[in-house]
């Protein structure tokens, strides 16, 4: 469906009215395909180490008569839950044709958790991010997972992607590790050299394990990675691939935190549109589409 030179999304909120927006272009350049998108709850159960819990995510995906999807990728936030903009990457995802499932990372503490950029929302956001844990932060992107990969036609033989921001960036690198991620891209994930979510070892000492590929993105300016964490970052990617092509790091000149997202002040147009288009190409190698 195509209005104005844009798709049309057609997303069902919990009143069943209609929100209509248009991602943006592809990055070839192509006008991307129409989609459908809304909230999607979807159940965790109890585990060792794990509380059980539902997840309220955001889906979207190309509209029913788009043709055969590339695939499905999962999509975890910043601190600031399944606002607009990461509503928005999700979008995009399905415009270029890829089942696309934003899952919340603070289920147990703030379900529908939905922030701005402001000070008091940044603090909001870095309250609940202390209180998870890696365990059930895993748990609950396996259980995604597990759910995209059965709405997609056939299973992809290679797995799903994975794209996270901030937070996110930093859980994206340990779901790298769930066999059924085949491409993940990190974007300014911080705190991987120094442990990880609830404690214990670095989230850099799961590199070895990732089966798949992957992707990380770390502004040279940004103030909550230092140079010695990207450094490292660097030096574990390189340890567990030596061949520098499967995990990859890709430092931004001149960007800082939060330069993929058009609402923060930190926004770089050209770094965001080269990490879009690096995006696309990982995906488009990292996953098989379905048969």
């Amino acid at each position: 469906m195509l209005c104005c030179g844009g798709p049309v999304v057609r997303a069902w909120t919990s009143s069943g009215s209609i929100a209509v927006t248009r991602p943006d272009l592809s990055p070839s350049g192509s006008v991307p395909l129409p989609i459908e998108a809304g909230w999607q709850s979807l159940a965790v159960d109890a585990g060792p180490g794990v509380r059980p819990t539902d997840l309220r995510c955001w889906w979207a995906r190309p509209a029913a008569d788009a043709g055969t999807w590339r695939g499905g990728v999962l999509v975890l936030p910043e601190v600031f839950g399944l606002n607009p903009w990461i509503r928005s990457v999700a979008g995009r995802l399905a415009g270029w044709g890829y089942g696309a499932l934003a899952v919340p990372l603070f289920a147990r503490t703030a379900p529908m958790l939905d922030l701005s950029y402001g000070e008091a929302d940044l603090a909001e956001g870095r309250s609940h991010k202390d209180l998870t844990r890696s365990e059930e932060l895993l748990a609950d992107v396996a259980a995604a997972g597990r759910w995209l990969q059965a709405q997609l036609a056939a299973p992809s033989p290679s797995g799903l992607g994975c794209v996270g921001f901030c937070f996110g960036g930093h859980v994206a690198v340990l779901a790298s590790s769930l066999p059924l991620i085949a491409a993940t891209a990190s974007f300014y994930g911080a705190g991987m050299a120094s442990g990880r979510p609830g404690g214990g070892p670095p989230t850099l000492g799961v590199l070895p394990d990732v089966p798949g590929r992957l992707l990380c993105f770390c502004g040279e300016r940004d103030p909550l990675i230092p140079r010695d964490d990207i450094d490292r970052l660097d030096a574990a990617l390189r340890a567990a691939d030596g061949s520098g092509t499967r995990l990859r790091l890709i430092r931004v000149p001149e960007a800082g935190h939060g330069y993929m997202c058009e609402g923060r002040a930190d926004h770089r147009p050209a770094a965001a549109a080269a990490g879009w288009q690096e995006l696309s190409a990982l995906l488009r190698d990292g996953l098989i589409p379905p048969r």
